[in-house]
């Protein structure tokens, strides 16, 4: 039990009615008076307020919400007496969450129900827990409050931000891909797999037309090809400690998994089977699947990955890989490399590549870019300027090795990734290199 306002405020002006009896006897009696009637009327309104019963309470929110969005949760309350509820509530939502609108102070009609509406803004992926709801109820006589705590334990899985994921989506299902800088190569019947015959058209190879066909039809009939299907393709996720790095618009690791769910809706509509491996801390595997449930099957696989305090060990990723991947396929390494890491990165591409084709998308922070880019004007500055150009030369260099190896490089922003990721995928489907 909690004096209320009221209480301490009847206290302060009894206390100074004692005062006052010192000096002036009469006053006495008043005291005295007062004292008992405060006594039993501050009994009486505890007894009341302990022989109340709880309201219901009920929360309403969604299992699933997208990282860095805010999200709505409704909170009902249930009033079963047939007394006018007074009272204040919390919501013990996840900690790291970002709250407006908690705590809430509502007056409860009796027999009636109300809900509490407030936001959430999750932070990080991962799971969240509620553990329940605390209630500050007051008494009839707004002398008292009372602290109750209501167990309402439930979880909410945070996603990726999936409104961009469904945003690219959407586009790629319009063919609109090219207005977020994804290019498709125009190409007339070329390809791998025998699509369907159609009229001879100005362009066409000599080897495009079926001669049978022509003759049968009398007319040029041209052979047209569409890209190889049924393909795999299979990410390395890594969750090492380099992949903790914070950019303005959010962690490497986010970045990553945003490009490796595009590519994933992309290559479906491809018809390609598409898997994953996480290795540097927190290891899954998922062998290449395929079907309208892909992206869905990753978010769920995916969503609670985190980086960890480890280093990446490429080398023994591929080791690992390598049996559980027997047929050929594309092997994107998603990662952020170190140039101290570089020949460790290089074993493990040329053990990938006896047997797939690989990508590595090397994240890139934006803070070298903005290095080199200021203007030099005292000697710390030049320091800097000079150990960045170093250290991107090193890099380009580390790249440049890989590249002997057979493996493709993609050195980019985190927030370029997406795109840049796509059109290697869609310049590889093209090639027929897989």
């Amino acid at each position: 039990m909690i004096p209320a306002p009221r209480l301490l405020l009847a206290l302060a002006l009894l206390s100074l009615l004692a005062l006052a009896a010192i000096w002036l006897p009469p006053l006495a009696g008043v005291w005295k008076l007062a004292a008992a009637l405060l006594l039993g009327m501050g009994l009486l309104d505890l007894f009341r307020l302990r022989g109340q019963s709880t309201p219901g309470v009920e929360r309403d929110l969604r299992t699933s919400i997208p990282v860095g969005v805010w999200s709505e949760v409704s909170l009902r309350l249930v009033n079963d007496s047939d007394t006018v509820r007074v009272l204040q509530l919390h919501d013990h939502h996840p900690g790291d969450f970002k709250a407006e609108g908690m705590p809430s102070s509502l007056v409860l009609p009796a027999d009636r129900q109300a809900t509490v509406r407030y936001r959430l803004l999750p932070t990080r992926r991962g799971d969240g827990l509620f553990k329940g709801v605390d209630l500050l109820l007051q008494s009839p006589l707004a002398l008292w409050r009372q602290k109750r705590f209501i167990a309402l334990p439930a979880s909410v899985r945070v996603f990726p931000n999936f409104r961009e994921i469904a945003h690219y989506a959407l586009l790629a299902t319009d063919n609109h891909l090219s207005q977020i800088g994804v290019r498709r190569r125009q190409r007339r019947g070329e390809g791998s797999d025998f699509h369907q015959l159609r009229e001879y058209r100005t362009g066409d190879a000599l080897r495009q037309i079926d001669w049978k066909a022509s003759s049968r039809y009398r007319r040029l009939i041209s052979k047209e090809y569409q890209d190889e299907r049924d393909q795999q393709l299979v990410f390395m996720l890594d969750c090492g400690r380099h992949m903790r790095h914070q950019d303005a618009d959010g962690a490497h690791l986010d970045h990553a998994l945003n490009a490796m769910l595009l590519l994933s809706y992309v290559a479906d509509r491809q018809g390609d089977a598409v898997g994953f491996l996480s290795f540097g801390g927190m290891s899954r595997w998922q062998p290449p699947m395929k079907g309208g449930h892909v992206v869905r099957r990753l978010l769920d696989r995916t969503y609670d990955l985190d980086s960890s305090l480890q280093a990446a060990d490429y080398l023994a990723a591929a080791h690992k890989l390598m049996p559980l991947q027997r047929r050929r396929s594309l092997v994107v390494i998603l990662t952020n490399s170190r140039n101290e890491e570089s020949g460790d990165l290089l074993k493990a591409a040329a053990l990938l590549s006896r047997r797939h084709l690989v990508v590595i998308a090397d994240l890139r922070e934006q803070s070298l870019d903005r290095a080199v880019d200021q203007p030099v004007h005292d000697l710390s500055s030049a320091l800097l300027f000079q150990g960045v150009v170093d250290y991107l030369s090193t890099r380009r260099q580390s790249h440049e090795s890989l590249r002997h190896q057979g493996a493709l490089i993609i050195d980019s922003e985190p927030r370029q990734l997406p795109v840049k990721l796509v059109n290697a995928y869609l310049d590889v489907k093209a090639s027929g290199r897989l």
